[in-house]
């Protein structure tokens, strides 16, 4: 009797275990498929001086110029009912080179490119659709506010070869 008792215990204690151990799987995940939820601006790009292009290392320069200024060309933003939008002012930046021998002047762009698609997040990928209605995989990590998206998978102008674009959460 006393070997009965203890086999249904061990059984009990290893249904409520194992239960346990799923609620905080699925708790994980939903946190990570929530992670994304918000507003994201780009503020850095990652790249390899030693191998990246001129064109990817000016595009650099005019990010990380215009970034310091509170002026982001690039914002996406992720919404809870699984809709996505993205603001795109890589194509109209304009730089001036200024008549008073002080340099060159980049103006925050006034216009941008939008688009407006909906969006899966499994923790690591993001998935959307594009405006020819092909399916876009960008592989994600998110860091508590920084959202890093790898640079290569992305159709941006001067931000699309190897490196890493760095957003900051709102």
């Amino acid at each position: 009797m006393y070997k009965h008792i203890l086999l249904i215990a061990g059984v009990v204690l290893t249904l409520v275990s194992c239960s346990s151990d799923k609620d905080e799987t699925q708790n994980e995940a939903e946190l990570n498929s929530t992670a994304i939820v918000g507003t994201w601006d780009a503020t850095e790009l990652l790249i390899d001086s030693e191998t990246a292009s001129d064109d990817v290392k000016f595009g650099k320069q005019i990010l990380d110029f215009l970034s310091d200024e509170g002026c982001y060309i690039i914002t996406l933003q992720f919404n809870e009912d699984l809709t996505a939008s993205a603001s795109n002012s890589a194509n109209y930046v304009e730089v001036n080179v200024n008549s008073t021998n002080t340099g060159i002047d980049i103006p925050c762009p006034t216009e941008s490119d939008e688009s407006v698609s909906t969006y899966t997040f499994d923790g690591e990928t993001v998935t959307t659709i594009d405006e020819n209605g092909e399916e876009v995989t960008i592989g994600v990590t998110i860091d508590g506010n920084v959202m890093t998206l790898d640079a290569n998978d992305l159709d941006i102008p001067n931000f699309s070869e190897d490196g890493q674009l760095i957003f900051v959460k709102r």
